[in-house]
């Protein structure tokens, strides 16, 4: 792998998934896989550096799906259920390790995986089976192993949510920013430019607390970036036609989309 950094999309959908239980719609019914949706999370591989972003409830199928085993870190950018449900499902990487899983978080994040996983930061439950963790808040830019992270506000409806600059042992940067209506004027220089942003973009229609595809592709513009994935999808986006009038260096995710960087 050299300096390269393996990115893979595990999930790039909404909340609900897609297809959405009992919808009917175009998208739903689709036969093309890029329009089935698991919950958005990412994963970051590089010669020595396994890093997850986010547990949703279909974590155990992403994972099986892309073949992973083992993450030295996780990391969560807010504590909606879409993001955190799946946490369990990390028991698997507790059981490769002896020491406790790293979990990075805000504040408010680690707080309510606290709330809704107590056994698992708690040091007098030491069951191999289980998860065993120990919460990391962050709040300046910290190292996991090869990355160099940089968490930054959004604005996502009440909850605290952040957005990430990684720097990659490339020297290349990769903006992830899945959930977020819009981006802080202070946030601007820090993720201008970066080599790829990763960049909510729910749906064509407003909406309060995520930003609309043709948003998220404004914002990429201003940022000047070189390429930029929309992901966070909800059942209303349909692939290929949405892929068609997007920019050359402007892209729909998909769950298992993997590139180098």
């Amino acid at each position: 792998m050299g300096t390269e950094t393996k990115i893979t999309f595990l999930g790039c959908g909404t909340s609900t998934g897609v297809p959405v239980i009992s919808c009917e719609c175009e998208v739903c019914r689709s036969p093309n896989p890029k329009n089935n949706r698991t919950r958005s999370s990412l994963f970051l591989e590089s010669e020595n550096t396994k890093l997850l972003i986010d547990t949703g409830p279909d974590l155990r199928q992403q994972l099986l799906r892309e073949g992973i085993t083992n993450a030295e870190a996780l990391l969560f950018t807010h504590g909606h259920a879409d993001h955190t449900a799946g946490f369990d499902e990390s028991r698997a990487f507790c059981w490769r390790r002896e020491d406790r899983l790293p979990v990075y978080g805000s504040a408010d994040t680690l707080h309510i995986l606290g709330q809704m996983f107590p056994w698992a930061f708690d040091e007098n439950y030491g069951g191999r089976g289980y998860v065993r963790a120990t919460g990391i808040e962050f709040s300046e830019p910290f190292t996991i192993g090869d990355f160099r992270i940089t968490p930054f506000p959004v604005v996502h409806a009440s909850v605290a949510t952040h957005g990430f600059r990684i720097d990659l042992p490339s020297g290349k940067s990769l903006v992830y920013a899945s959930d977020m209506k819009s981006l802080p004027d202070e946030s601007h220089d820090l993720v201008r430019s970066c080599d790829v942003h990763v960049l909510d973009g729910l749906r064509l229609e407003e909406h309060p607390s995520h930003m609309t595809l043709s948003e998220a592709c404004a914002l990429a513009d201003q940022l000047e970036s070189p390429r930029a994935y929309m992901t966070h999808l909800a059942h209303e986006i349909e692939y290929e036609q949405e892929s068609a009038k997007l920019a050359p260096n402007r892209f729909l995710a998909y769950d298992g989309l993997n590139f180098f960087l």
